[in-house]
């Protein structure tokens, strides 16, 4: 059935299969009757009502109004598809649900010919998917490339799944594509076209989880048109979150607190989705985590933006933040799907990265990392002191001006943060997250302050501009434009003065790199960014100094066996597993977790981060690892790698990941020791298909 000479090849799933969604829906309703619960139809919610706790930081759902009447409940779902949005609205405060709705066509061809054993077919370079229909017929329907938004204004209230008129020519290129793969089909009649509404998200990924505005109002939305095969994992999840706060597997992809309010913004979702309906079914070439969207971008930059762009940044983008992953005038729009020059091996930019990473190591260059989330946390009197205490694993009551790196634990001792706190003034924190974390932090320090609290929290992140100025040479630059000694005695490791930069004051310069490497994180007042950075270049031309990006950033820390939350840390991870136990005070003081990592420290860990250097790998010829490879010891599974890297110094693929060990027969994980990690153990890691030989690192290598 299929036009051979256009066809490379395909992975057939035996056990994949269709169903009626309205067979499904219905036998679900009937079961859920059958075990007392009552389904309410024509119920409109008027409003979720909530209570405020906790000086105004805390919300909690208490119940719902209806056009029937109010009900009491203190766990509320929305799960309202294309309506998800609207119904974020109807509470104080609104909880942002970032889904539009568009257009979504299927087609249904009359008889002719086609087998009842046919399977579902997805063609992802044609954008189209077809199966089998009733009596020799074929379905297919598809997400083309650019797609048609629909009620942007608002949704018609009497929209109740219903059919709209389709627009045959934005539907006319699918057709096309359909007729080139099945070349038969160019003579079959047409039953009908079915243009219906789908919800779609600003990143083509799932909503699920408790939302960051109230407490138990969870959320369960923008399905991105695979509503059938996503219910029953939105189903198992959800209700594991409202029973027990927590899931059997990582959801932060798909987590709601992945978002901030831009997200939300109705004209930004419009002409995001346009965009993101295509890239269900396009070819996502790697880019170590950063969107590439064309819709929706410049949108979160900091001040240097321009400056950068001239000196040639490529930018990506993550939480809607601008930031520069290279410096290359030459590679404007290589990132995206449609350039043709995207690859899962060695990348056009290697060697841009390589020079970068070596002004890093033994010259000087620097990089705008102004996209970290930062918050002020202060209060009159020891509050601000005494909470974060209670919330962080590590010693936050230091002298004024310490470094304090440390996690955020959870109840099982797993990472909810991991982040640096700095006592800038008496009783006035700056904490310093991962971009990521901006939501997700909020929600997590409103959740756990005390009543009556007197501690106040600022999202501050706008208000610096962060240049990571790094090397052997910074040292010296940066001494020719300030008056503070920059010598260690003077200035020691984790430290954090303000001093003046050039003629700009009040920078807070932070003795830290993030990457290991000498240097100084300088959070510089936005309104002096522009001069200090220009004045850092002129002056450091006399060094050679460079721009850098986060790709080269990455080949820093991956090589340091340097872990960042949400690549390899999560909230399931550990200090223990990934030897961060040294910033984590069991005997001085009492943390959220405690309890948890008192009892793990007696056991033996049943993962361990470790790094590995592939041996084998032809860096020209080989595909590269990107992350989430699989991870062979003996010839047998053991886990996934996080973070992929080339090492440059190594000279080596340099991958991170956590080693288990697992019961053969029954999957369980089993503790873990030295021996089992190095002795009598040959690891592989997979790359498309084929194993590469990689040599373990249990601990950091020793770099020349």
């Amino acid at each position: 059935m299929i036009l051979s000479e256009l066809t490379k090849g395909g992975l057939w799933v035996p056990d994949d299969g269709v169903m009626s969604v309205m067979d499904c829906l219905n036998y679900f309703a009937n079961q859920a009757k059958k075990h007392g619960i009552k389904i309410i139809e024509h119920c409109e919610v008027k409003n979720v009502l909530v209570k405020e706790t906790k000086n105004g930081h805390y919300h909690k759902v208490r119940g719902v109004k209806t056009n029937l009447g109010e009900i009491e409940c203190d766990i509320f779902v929305n799960c309202a598809g294309i309506r998800a949005r609207e119904l974020g609205k109807l509470s104080e405060p609104r909880v942002k649900v970032p889904v539009h709705s568009c257009e979504h066509y299927h087609s249904i061809l009359k008889p002719f010919g086609i087998k009842p054993n046919m399977p579902v077919i997805r063609d992802y370079d044609s954008h189209i998917y077809m199966k089998y229909n009733a009596g020799g017929g074929l379905l297919f329907g598809g997400f083309e490339k650019e797609a048609k938004p629909i009620f942007h204004e608002s949704i018609p209230k009497d929209f109740e799944n219903c059919s709209l008129k389709p627009d045959l020519d934005h539907f006319y290129p699918l057709i096309k594509n359909l007729v080139a793969r099945v070349p038969i089909s160019v003579d079959a009649e047409i039953d009908k076209v079915i243009c219906s509404a789908e919800s779609f998200t600003p990143d083509t990924k799932l909503i699920i989880g408790e939302s960051s505005e109230i407490d138990n109002y969870f959320v369960a939305a923008g399905t991105n048109g695979d509503t059938a095969s996503l219910a029953g994992g939105i189903g198992k999840y959800t209700a594991e979150l409202i029973a027990f706060g927590e899931t059997e597997i990582q959801l932060w992809p798909i987590d709601i607190r992945r978002f901030v309010k831009l997200h939300n913004n109705r004209k930004f979702l419009r002409d995001r989705v346009r965009e993101t309906v295509g890239k269900q079914y396009s070819l996502k070439y790697p880019t170590y985590g950063m969107s590439l969207y064309k819709t929706g971008r410049k949108l979160r930059t900091s001040p240097l933006y321009t400056r950068l762009l001239s000196h040639g940044a490529v930018y990506g983008e993550i939480l809607g933040y601008e930031r520069p992953l290279l410096f290359d005038k030459t590679l404007k729009d290589f990132f995206y799907e449609d350039s043709g020059k995207g690859t899962f091996g060695k990348p056009q930019w290697f060697e841009k990265v390589q020079e970068e990473y070596t002004a890093c190591r033994k010259g000087v260059a620097v990089i705008d990392m102004s996209s970290f989330t930062k918050f002020e946390l202060k209060s009159a009197g020891r509050e601000v002191v005494d909470f974060l205490q209670q919330i962080c694993s590590n010693d936050i009551d230091c002298p004024i001006g310490t470094v304090v790196h440390t996690g955020m634990q959870n109840h099982r001792g797993g990472y909810e943060n991991d982040c640096s706190v700095i006592q800038i003034e008496p009783n006035c924190f700056l904490v310093i997250s991962p971009v990521t974390q901006q939501t997700r932090s909020i929600k997590w320090l409103s959740e756990h302050f005390p009543e009556d609290s007197g501690v106040l929290m600022s999202d501050v992140t706008s208000l610096y501009t962060a240049i990571n100025l790094l090397g052997p040479k910074s040292i010296e630059l940066l001494s020719e434009l300030t008056d503070e000694s920059l010598s260690k005695a003077d200035f020691p490791l984790f430290t954090c003065k303000e001093i003046d930069v050039g003629y700009a004051s009040g920078i807070r310069a932070m003795r830290l790199t993030h990457t290991g490497e000498e240097g100084f994180m300088l959070y510089i007042p936005t309104e002096y960014s522009l001069h200090v950075y220009d004045t850092l270049m002129e002056k450091g031309k006399n060094y050679g100094i460079v721009n850098a990006g986060y790709y080269a950033l990455r080949s820093l820390r991956i090589e340091k066996m340097f872990a960042f939350w949400g690549q390899d840390l999560d909230k399931r991870t550990t200090p223990y597993e990934c030897n961060r136990e040294y910033r984590v005070k069991l005997e001085s003081k009492d943390f959220i977790g405690k309890m948890a990592l008192m009892q793990l420290k007696e056991q033996r860990v049943r993962k361990k981060f470790c790094q590995f250097l592939l041996e084998d790998h032809n860096l020209y010829q080989d595909p590269w690892p990107w992350g989430s490879e699989t991870i062979y010891r003996n010839d047998k599974f053991c886990g996934y790698v996080t973070s992929a890297s080339f090492g440059f110094s190594l000279r080596k693929q340099v991958c991170l990941g956590f080693v288990h060990n697992f019961d053969e027969s029954t999957g369980e994980k089993l503790p873990l020791t030295m021996e089992y990690l190095t002795k009598n153990a040959h690891y592989e890691i997979d790359i498309a298909g084929k194993r590469y030989k990689a040599k373990i690192n249990v601990y950091p290598p020793n770099l020349k």
